[in-house]
């Protein structure tokens, strides 16, 4: 038998357990035909603010206490939306991915879920993923059969005059306990052909917009594209296998990425929630 002097063993090296572990919960609750915010609870860097509501649907702000996400951090928002409710949630600035103490990545994790005949709004401004920053980013949404969904995500790569950072997205949409989208997308330093023709080709912003209503199941949109002159902004909307439709843009900048989302959401047809029709 061969002992080991523990003195003389290597040294095993790791990071340092750093960052900010914080999950911020939103619940949306239907009293007498107006929605009501019976759960607002904020944490570390996320702090929730009620704003002025508009007819029956309530509205939240996610505000930004302290510099997030950096490396080693972890973030997740937990949203709820109960039924015959309408709830808007929006941002107060843009979310700035940062380098952290750690060589760890930071994620950042959003839960929506939408009862029936429940509309939720995910609507926040941009993520900025900085120079040297490493985040992974998730949605996860369940949807009940009639719940209506809108979702907006933006991704802008590297400040002004500097390289993008490393992001890692993924997207996943239940609707009744089927799946209706799931997908991964993923940019930057690492990423393989992430600035090549068949991705990004030399664009800096890139975003989603995705709605969900049930009255496409019988009357989807149809595929339609939108831009500007050749090589600047472009994006194209298409119908899911189910009542939703999925667009996907590029753009040199995140100004003209909103606009051109801007543009397609308008395009998109409109419709109640079954139980305000």
């Amino acid at each position: 038998m061969t002992l080991t002097d523990e003195r003389n063993a290597p040294e095993v090296r790791q990071d340092p357990v750093v960052g900010v572990h914080a999950t911020a919960r939103i619940t949306a609750a239907d009293r007498g035909g107006v929605t009501t915010l019976p759960v607002l609870d904020g944490d570390g860097p996320f702090e929730l603010r009620r704003l002025r509501a508009r007819g029956t649907e309530a509205r939240v702000c996610i505000i930004g206490a302290m510099s997030a996400p950096l490396g080693g951090d972890r973030l997740r928002i937990e949203a709820t939306a109960q039924q015959g409710t309408a709830l808007h949630l929006t941002s107060a600035a843009a979310t700035l991915a940062l380098r952290g103490a750690t060589s760890a990545p930071a994620t950042y994790d959003v839960h929506l879920t939408v009862a029936d005949r429940a509309e939720l709004r995910w609507l926040p401004k941009p993520l900025i993923c900085a120079a040297g920053s490493n985040l992974r980013q998730s949605w996860t949404v369940d949807l009940a059969a009639t719940a209506r969904l809108v979702l907006r995500e933006e991704q802008i790569l590297g400040r002004t005059g500097e390289p993008s950072g490393h992001v890692a997205t993924r997207l996943t949409v239940r609707r009744a306990g089927r799946t209706l989208l799931a997908q991964e997308a993923e940019y930057g330093p690492g990423a393989p052909g992430w600035d090549g023709p068949a991705v990004l080709a030399g664009h800096r912003a890139t975003g989603q917009l995705l709605v969900v209503d049930p009255a496409f199941e019988n009357a989807p949109p149809p595929v339609q594209l939108f831009g500007d002159a050749p090589g600047d902004c472009h994006a194209v909307l298409t119908p899911l296998a189910g009542p939703a439709v999925l667009a996907t843009a590029v753009a040199p900048d995140g100004l003209r990425l909103r606009r051109l989302l801007d543009t397609v959401r308008a395009a998109v047809p409109r419709s109640a929630p079954a139980g305000r029709q």
